[in-house]
C-alpha cells in the first residue's frame, strides 16, 4: 500500500493499492494491444477524446472533489490548486489543438523525378509511454499533465504511474480519464494508472513500453534513464530534471535593485520553492550589496509554506548545510511554518570564485533557497557562467531596452538555458506553440525535446518514408486524398489549406 500523508500536520491520512509486477505488464499489454488502433485514430479524434478528459475533470462536483484531495495531499491551497486544475483542462484542449491542427506530424511528399523516387515521410506514433509525473504540480504535471496529454495527442496510448506525494488524487484523476476516454469512443488500453516503486521499475523495463516520460528530479530521472538504457532494446527518455537557473543583474540594472530584489524573493520562494524553473542562482555586479537587499526583501516578504514531502522539506534543509559547506554565508532567513513539513526560506552569498564546476553552489536545492554572487568584471561574470550546468531557464535583469549588456547576455545565456528571460523571472511555463521546457544536460535527458508546448508532440513520433509505394496503402497523412487535411509539404512547397487535392496537382504525387 502507499500511504497518503497531510504535509501541514505530518501525519498519515489514507492508503492505496501497490500494483504487482503481474499486473503492471498485464496494463502495458493491453497498452500495446491498443496503439496500433489509438495511432491509427484521425488527429481530429483522438483530439475529441482529450477535450472529454479537460470536461469530465471541469464538471463542478468533480473538480470540488479533486480539488479538496489534493488540498488534503499537497497543502497547495484551494485558490491554487482551483486554478491549476484549470490549466490541466486547457493544455488538455491545446494538445487536442495541436493535434488536430497536424503539422507535427511533418507530412511531406516528393513526387519521381529524374535522378530521385517517389518519397513520403511523416512522423508515426512510437507506442505506450510510461509517463512520471510531478510532486509539485498535481494537476499541471501529474498523471493528466502535459505529458500524458502530448502523448495521447500524438497517438501513443499512456501508463502514467502515481505519484506518492499525491496517490489518492491520481487514482481518482484516473478514474474520471478512463471514464471520459471510454464514453468518447478511445479503445481499452488507451491509458491506465499503476501505483508504487516496483511498478516503477517495471515500467521502464517491460519490452511493451516504447518511451518514458518524467518529470522530477535528476536523482530519479537518472535513475530511469540508466534503467532504460540498459535494456536489450534501449527507449527514449524524456527527463525534465531541472539545475540551477541562473539570474544575471546588469551594472546598468542596479539602479532597481530594490524591485529586483523583491521579485526574486517572489520567484524564488513561490510555492516553497519547489518550481524546477526556481532561481537559484543571482549573479550581481560588485558593490550593489545584492545579497544584503535581497535578504531584506526576504524578511520583509517572510513567506511560509507548506513542502509536499517530508523529504523534500529534508533535503532543503540539509541543501542548506551542504551549501554554507561548500563556502556561501546564510545572509537572511525566515522560520519555516510551526507544524508539519517546511524549511526556512534562505538568502545565502558566496564569492564568485567558488563558482566552480562540481561545487555543490552549482547544483540546485529544491526549495526556497537562492544563493547571490558579486562579479567584478565581464571576465569573472563569463567564467561564473561557464562553470554552469545546463538549465531550464535563465533571466537577465536590465535597466530597460536599450541597456548595452542584453543582446551580449541573451546569447551567452541561450547556450546554456532552454528559455531565456529578459526583466521577467522564470517561474512558471506557459503552454503555448513557441514554449521550449528543455535544456542541455542534465537539466533534461533530451536537450532538443520540450516537455511544455506543441513540440511536446515530437517526442513520442519518429520518421518513416515510404518509397514507391501505391498512395492508398500510405498512412492517411501522405494519401492523394488527404483525408484527414493536414497542412503538408508537396515537392518542396508548403500546403497549408489542402482544399485541393495538391499531390495531383503537382503532377509528381507518390505513384499509384
Amino acid at each position: 500500500m502507499e500511504i497518503s500523508w497531510d504535509p501541514r500536520t505530518g501525519t498519515p491520512v489514507g492508503e492505496t493499492p501497490t500494483t504487482s509486477a503481474e499486473q503492471v505488464e498485464a496494463t502495458l499489454a493491453a497498452a500495446a494491444a491498443a496503439a496500433r488502433v489509438v495511432a491509427s485514430v484521425a488527429p481530429g479524434q483522438r483530439a475529441e477524446w482529450l477535450r472529454a478528459v479537460a470536461e469530465a475533470i471541469e464538471q463542478p462536483d468533480v473538480a470540488s472533489e479533486l480539488v479538496t484531495i489534493a488540498d488534503r495531499e499537497t497543502a497547495l491551497g484551494l485558490p491554487r490548486l482551483q486554478s491549476e486544475l484549470a490549466r490541466a483542462a486547457a493544455q488538455l484542449r491545446f494538445y487536442a489543438d495541436v493535434a488536430e491542427e497536424g503539422s507535427y506530424l511533418r507530412a511531406t511528399i516528393d513526387g519521381r523525378t529524374a535522378t530521385s523516387p517517389d518519397l513520403a515521410r511523416v512522423q508515426v506514433p512510437l507506442g505506450p509511454v510510461a509517463v512520471f509525473g510531478a510532486s509539485n504540480f498535481p494537476f499541471g504535471f501529474g498523471v493528466l499533465g502535459n505529458d500524458t496529454a502530448s502523448a495521447l495527442a500524438a497517438g501513443c496510448p499512456v501508463v502514467a504511474k502515481a505519484h506518492p506525494a499525491h496517490p489518492q488524487l491520481s487514482a481518482r484523476l484516473a478514474e474520471v480519464a478512463a471514464a471520459a476516454l471510454a464514453a468518447a469512443g478511445a479503445p481499452a488500453g488507451t491509458f491506465a494508472l499503476v501505483a508504487g516503486f516496483a511498478a516503477g521499475t517495471t515500467l521502464v523495463t517491460s519490452r511493451h513500453t516504447a518511451a518514458v516520460a518524467f518529470t522530477g528530479s535528476q536523482r530519479g530521472g537518472l535513475a530511469l534513464w540508466r534503467l532504460a538504457n540498459e535494456r536489450e532494446v534501449v527507449i527514449p527518455v524524456f527527463a525534465e530534471m531541472g539545475t540551477v537557473n541562473p539570474v544575471v543583474v546588469t551594472r546598468a540594472a542596479v539602479v532597481r535593485l530594490d524591485a529586483i530584489a523583491a521579485g526574486a524573493v517572489a520567484s524564488f520562494t513561490l510555492g516553497a520553492g519547489q518550481f524546477c524553473t526556481k532561481p537559484g542562482l543571482l549573479l550581481a555586479p560588485a558593490g550593489s550589496k545584492a545579497a544584503a537587499r535581497i535578504g531584506a526583501a526576504l524578511e520583509a516578504a517572510a513567506p511560509s509554506a507548506w513542502h509536499l514531502t517530508g523529504d523534500i522539506a529534508a533535503a532543503a534543509t540539509t541543501g542548506v548545510a551542504e551549501l554554507t559547506a561548500a563556502g556561501a554565508t546564510v545572509v537572511s532567513e525566515v522560520p519555516a511554518p510551526a507544524t508539519g513539513w517546511g524549511a526556512r526560506p534562505t538568502v545565502l552569498s558566496a564569492p564568485v570564485a567558488a563558482l566552480t564546476r562540481g561545487s555543490r553552489l552549482l547544483e540546485e536545492c529544491f526549495g526556497p533557497v537562492l544563493v547571490v554572487a558579486e562579479y567584478a568584471d565581464d571576465k569573472e561574470l563569463d567564467h561564473a557562467l561557464g562553470e554552469l550546468q545546463g538549465a531550464l531557464a535563465a533571466s537577465i535583469m536590465t535597466s530597460g531596452a536599450d541597456d548595452p549588456e542584453t543582446p551580449g547576455l541573451i546569447a551567452r545565456l541561450a547556450g546554456l538555458a532552454g528559455r531565456v528571460a529578459v526583466d521577467e523571472w522564470p517561474t512558471g511555463v506557459a503552454w503555448t506553440w513557441a514554449q521550449q521546457h528543455g535544456g542541455p544536460w542534465p537539466a533534461t535527458s533530451a536537450p532538443g525535446a520540450t516537455s511544455v508546448g506543441a513540440a511536446a508532440l515530437d517526442r513520442f513520433t519518429r520518421p518513416v518514408a515510404f518509397q514507391n509505394t501505391p498512395h492508398h496503402t500510405l498512412p492517411p497523412a501522405l494519401q492523394a486524398a488527404n483525408p484527414w487535411r493536414l497542412p503538408r509539404r508537396v515537392d518542396g512547397r508548403m500546403v497549408l489549406v489542402p482544399d485541393v487535392d495538391e499531390t495531383a496537382a503537382s503532377g509528381r504525387g507518390p505513384s499509384s
